[in-house]
């Protein structure tokens, strides 16, 4: 399980607001999602409210062009309120993924599956 939060910072589309993941460091940390395996990205902190946690195969999702990924990924509740989450169970051959955010451009960054 992963911890979400938004906070300020600066990755590589610029400035503003970003997601952070508790245990990894920096703003929009690249993260490594093995496949065959589980992951829950919990968005229950207030600071992720008003900002979805999803996948694309497109770097910035929708807003680079791109649509959702939906395979394996299930969502739950309001993001900034309790229990809120993004589940993603990696599909064997999953391709790399981007996760961002489905309203505001620049918040996410790269989600290898190797």
């Amino acid at each position: 399980n992963y911890t979400v939060s938004v906070a300020s910072g600066t990755n590589s589309y610029g400035s503003g607001n970003k997601y952070y993941v508790a245990g990894l460091s920096g703003a929009s940390p690249t993260l490594t999602l093995n496949e065959g395996s589980t992951y829950k990205f919990d968005q229950s902190d207030n600071s992720n409210s008003g900002h979805p946690f999803r996948f694309s195969t497109t770097a910035n999702g929708t807003h680079g062009g791109g649509s959702q990924y939906t395979t394996g990924v299930t969502t739950s509740g309001t993001p900034g309120s309790s229990g809120a989450y993004t589940q993603i169970t990696v599909a064997s051959g999953a391709p790399t993924l981007y996760y961002y955010c489905t309203i505001h451009s620049g918040m996410g960054g790269l989600a290898n599956t190797p």
